[in-house]
């Protein structure tokens, strides 16, 4: 058994790669060594290949299956090989953050646990927060953020680019040149390890598959030529990834998710919301708009020209986390009429709010600023107003909200066709960064499902405040109307003289010489 990794053992292993990463390299789960699934050795077969010249034969590799394959792990694996046993003096790493992580990339969190428990390399390891060394070889692994200015100058032995697919920004495409296998280095690659991303927006990755599916295929799903090695799988290769996970993916995920994920397949950024089969089965033919008192949360969706504004009012049952439709209204501008908000949305919340509790107010800024200062100073919302600006968090958060809502039917419904139909109109529109609702036809009004997707997104939220007035609302007691001058009056006059002779009439001798007493003369 090797107990040092020294230069005869490395010179050992390199003519037998595999064999070095089933002894040496062990697995940060089991901590037990890795044991490689087939189509991962038939790729490392292919991956390590040497020309006359002592050069990779394909510096650009990349291995793409479905979701939950272990890419992260295999990309990790590949990088320690590539730098122990082929690097030679001074190996650079890079393991490369994409657009969506905020630190660290993945695959260097990964490379890090496998030589914390892999004894062999924890020897020799140094660590810091983004780097690590083997001083006895010169070499490193490092972490970069997506910025091409950090990885500028770079003369790496294999850098690491993990799901292509969200590479999207001009800054992420500015790194992937940046990084540029160096023709200095004989032994220089480009891994990438990815599922399929979106039609017409994940441009690198479709660009690197159009490229393989061109070249010679030297196994199954693997295609290898012109410097390029590439492996590309629909099924799922991991025996966890059993019938059990697919009919649990295949249930929860979205048509489009669904394809990109498990199926591996390039998907449109647009898809139906939902399937209307899904909606009605939350509609439940006994509910209608209810006046009773109850605590509600309210979203808004508003436009004065050219999109309709739409007011939803929804409430949730603590308990069961059933969330339901309470109250809605929609008011359509017509040419030359814009909608007069003071008239509709501020009229209606304020209706609302002698009928029931508003616990929240989700609107939009960008046309309600004006309009949200008069009900805030009118304290007809205890909590206040909650501006919710639609931005991509905001609108993936309440958009997959209702959607899981929907699918989990936890979302009661009364009937009522115009929803219905702006339902069946709301497609999703998805990419790298989030996803949205949206409509094909600029005619189509969906408004009234976005400001439902709002109100029901400040109902989840908001149902764990047990201590104000959202969660008390439903017990709180109906509030007595303020009586008027007149009546005040009226009552004035009771206590003074008693009961009226008719049902409403007072004498009015009593009426004049109140008056008289009070200095009102006749």
């Amino acid at each position: 058994m090797v107990e040092a990794l020294t230069p005869s053992a490395l010179a050992r292993w390199r003519n037998n790669p595999i064999s070095f990463i089933e002894h040496v390299l062990v697995d940060p789960e089991s901590g037990r060594p890795f044991e490689l699934l087939p189509a991962e050795r038939a790729f490392l077969a292919h991956a390590f290949r040497l020309n006359d010249s002592g050069k990779l034969l394909y510096p650009e590799l990349l291995y793409s299956c479905p979701k939950k394959s272990g890419k992260t792990t295999f990309a990790a694996i590949i990088i320690i090989t590539m730098v122990l046993l082929f690097g030679g003096a001074y190996a650079e790493a890079f393991a490369l953050a994409n657009d969506q992580e905020q630190a660290r990339a993945r695959v260097f969190e990964m490379i890090r646990r496998i030589i914390e428990v892999s004894p062999l390399l924890k020897r020799e390891a140094k660590f810091t927060e983004s780097r690590i060394t083997f001083s006895a070889f010169s070499a490193t692994i490092t972490a970069v953020a997506s910025d091409a200015g950090s990885a500028a100058g770079s003369n790496a032995t294999i850098s690491c680019f993990d799901e292509l697919w969200a590479y999207t920004s001009e800054r992420s495409r500015r790194l992937w040149d940046e990084m540029v296998p160096p023709p200095t280095r004989k032994v220089a690659c480009r891994l990438t390890v990815t599922y399929a991303g979106y039609e017409g927006e994940s441009l690198l990755l479709e660009e690197l598959y159009r490229r393989g599916k061109q070249q010679p295929q030297v196994g199954k799903d693997l295609y290898a030529g012109d410097g390029l090695l590439m492996f590309w799988s629909h099924e799922p290769l991991a025996p966890w990834q059993d019938e059990r996970w697919l009919a649990e993916m295949r249930r929860s995920q979205r048509p489009a998710a669904y394809a990109r994920m498990v199926l591996n397949e390039f998907a449109s950024s647009e898809a139906a919301f939902v399937d209307m089969s899904a909606w009605d089965q939350c509609v439940v033919p006994t509910l209608c708009p209810t006046f009773d008192r109850c605590g509600v949360y309210v979203g808004i969706d508003a436009s004065t020209k050219r999109d309709s504004t739409a007011l939803v009012a929804v409430k949730i049952d603590t308990k069961t986390g059933i969330v339901q439709l309470v109250a809605h209204q929609v008011f359509t501008p017509t040419p030359g009429d814009p909608i007069d908000f003071e008239a509709t949305v501020e009229r209606t919340i304020r209706e609302w709010a002698k009928r029931y509790t508003i616990a929240a107010v989700y609107f939009d800024p960008f046309q309600m600023q004006a309009t949200a200062q008069r009900l805030a100073k009118s304290f007809i919302v205890p909590a206040g107003l909650t501006e919710f600006p639609q931005t991509v968090p905001n609108l993936t958060a309440a958009t997959s909200n209702l959607y899981d809502l929907l699918m989990e039917r936890r979302l009661a419904l009364y009937p009522d066709a115009a929803m219905r139909l702006a339902a069946s109109r709301a497609v999703i529109v998805e990419s790298s960064r989030g996803w949205r609702l949206d409509k094909l036809k600029q005619s189509h009004k969906i408004d009234v499902i976005v400001a439902l997707s709002m109100a029901c997104l400040a109902a989840v939220r908001g149902q764990n405040n047990y201590y104000d007035i959202r969660a008390l609302a439903d017990a709180l007691p109906e509030e007595p109307e303020q009586p008027s001058p007149a009546e005040l009056y009226r009552q004035q006059l009771m206590e003074k003289y008693g009961q009226p002779c008719g049902q409403y009439q007072f004498p009015r001798e009593w009426i004049e010489a109140d008056k008289r007493a009070n200095g009102g003369g006749s």
